[in-house]
């Protein structure tokens, strides 16, 4: 999945970022529970988890079961559960349990698959699959995507447990396969083959969200409450064909080359759901000047075509105003010397929660109609409904983002992209992508070339993640 480095405000619009350099006291957890988290992440890190026939889930899972085992959880609340025609692809779900207040549990979701990594693409010191500690960083697969989360949940449900701290509310750690793609989404094997072990949660929290920097301030810390839904859409011209020494205007490559230039002409509406609105009013704020004066501007009315015109240009911006379709892959003709019979696009679309596929269809066969050309959608697009802003969750973010990074704001904001979240949305079940976790926005190494995570700003993660859940669960903000 993406992560917090593929997104979120175009800082090169504005260079102040309300003095947020300063860091609070006490960001740190106990030495004794940074010592636990690191162990975990190396032990994960150096296990393969990609899905290869070198990739094992089951044996990552497995590692961590161990160590909640050893920690004193009772058996029945940790549970290595498999899909039986998958033996690689193993999830853990660990419970720490509550007072019976009648409260619904908090999740904490994050995959332990990770993207494929092959050494010679690497640095020749660095490899993928070693934990290694450098210059203040932790390199290896994994380390933004998503093991550092993993570690960090097993870490702080151990430190919980070792505290005597009895919640509100039971607290569920699970740790899943397949996210970065794979025969068996383990957050979809969950919900539809063992739904008593995460059914039960309020809202969970997930990848997609955390905090940006830039040049060492810290930005934003954002929170992930909604994500944009994929669909792709064939498009198909076709003709008699012939030989190529006696051309005709009518060609297959020719009428697709000019339906997909009538689809970068086109942009879809403006539409905002409340999750962007809140997060360019905020954005506003902080930026300031023109593009601030337009985001506003946008929010009062996003029929504002000169608000849009200012903001439209940054990719970043537009993703989040408009769904989006682009084409991606092509292929045509069959010989040098004959007339092409057919011509074929793939147009990846993102499109917003609420949008309608069919709808969606419609639009991009109407553009394409004029040149004869057919569209038809490849799959079906997942609905991932907005989680709500809800005032519990967003409350305590803003508290303890205030408590450990004063000046630093809280920014709501809508993926672009996709993460496996969407199957508890789906469900009923809110999810907030949120992690306390600060990378350089400049700096975006999750599935690519030496991946790393700063080894401050991990550990100031697992506190922020600590006091979050702990302060959702009955016990205030430690």
């Amino acid at each position: 999945m993406h992560r917090r480095p593929l997104t979120f405000l175009n800082l090169s619009l504005a260079v102040t970022v309300l003095g947020s350099g300063h860091v609070a006291a006490q960001t740190m957890p106990p030495e004794e529970y940074q010592q636990l988290s690191s162990s975990i992440f190396g032990e994960l890190v150096e296990i393969n988890t990609t899905d290869s026939e070198l990739g094992n889930n089951t044996t990552a899972v497995q590692a961590v079961a161990k160590r909640f085992l050893d920690a004193g959880f009772p058996p029945e609340d940790v549970h290595v559960v498999i899909p039986a025609d998958h033996p690689t692809k193993g999830n853990l779900v660990a419970r720490l349990r509550g007072r019976n207040t009648g409260k619904k549990a908090v999740l904490l979701l994050a995959h332990i698959d990770v993207v494929q990594a092959l050494p010679s693409d690497w640095s020749p010191d660095i490899k993928p699959f070693t934990f290694m500690e450098r210059d203040g960083y932790w390199y290896g697969r994994g380390t933004t995507d998503n093991k550092d989360e993993a570690s960090i949940y097993a870490a702080n449900l151990i430190r919980m447990k070792k505290e005597g701290f009895v919640p509100d509310r039971d607290i569920i750690v699970a740790l899943t396969s397949d996210e970065e793609g794979g025969p068996r989404n383990g957050v979809d094997f969950l919900l539809t083959e063992h739904r008593d072990l995460i059914g039960d949660a309020a809202f969970a929290f997930n990848e997609g969200g955390g905090g940006m920097e830039r040049n060492g301030e810290k930005v934003s810390n954002n929170v992930q409450a909604s994500e944009k839904k994929y669909l792709s859409f064939r498009f198909e011209a076709t003709n008699p064909g012939g030989h190529s020494s006696l051309p005709r205007k009518k060609n297959a490559i020719y009428d697709l080359s000019q339906a997909l230039l009538a689809l970068q002409k086109y942009d879809f509406p403006v539409r905002l759901n409340e999750v962007t609105t809140a997060y360019f009013s905020r954005s506003a704020d902080i930026l300031g000047g023109d593009v601030g004066d337009a985001m506003r501007r946008v929010v009062a009315n996003p029929d504002d075509s000169a608000a849009v015109a200012v903001l439209a240009p940054e990719p970043n911006y537009n993703a989040r105003l408009r769904t989006t379709c682009v084409a991606t892959m092509l292929q045509g003709g069959h010989a040098q010397n004959a007339l092409p019979q057919s011509a074929v696009a793939t147009v990846n679309c993102r499109l917003l929660p609420d949008d309608d596929p069919e709808d969606i269809g419609n639009r991009l066969q109407a553009l394409a109609e004029p040149f004869g050309v057919k569209v038809t959608p490849m799959g079906t697009a997942r609905p991932s409904p907005p989680s709500p802003l809800s005032g519990e969750v967003l409350q305590a973010v803003e508290s303890i983002t205030r408590e450990m990074w004063p000046g630093v704001p809280v920014l709501p904001i809508m993926s672009t992209g996709a993460t496996d979240g969407l199957y508890l949305r789906r469900a009923g079940i809110p999810v907030y992508g949120v992690s306390g976790l600060f990378g350089d926005m400049d700096d975006a190494r999750a599935h690519g070339k030496d991946e790393r995570i700063e080894i401050k700003s991990y550990y100031e993660g697992q506190e922020f993640l600590y006091r979050l859940v702990k302060s959702l669960s009955g016990g205030g903000i430690a």
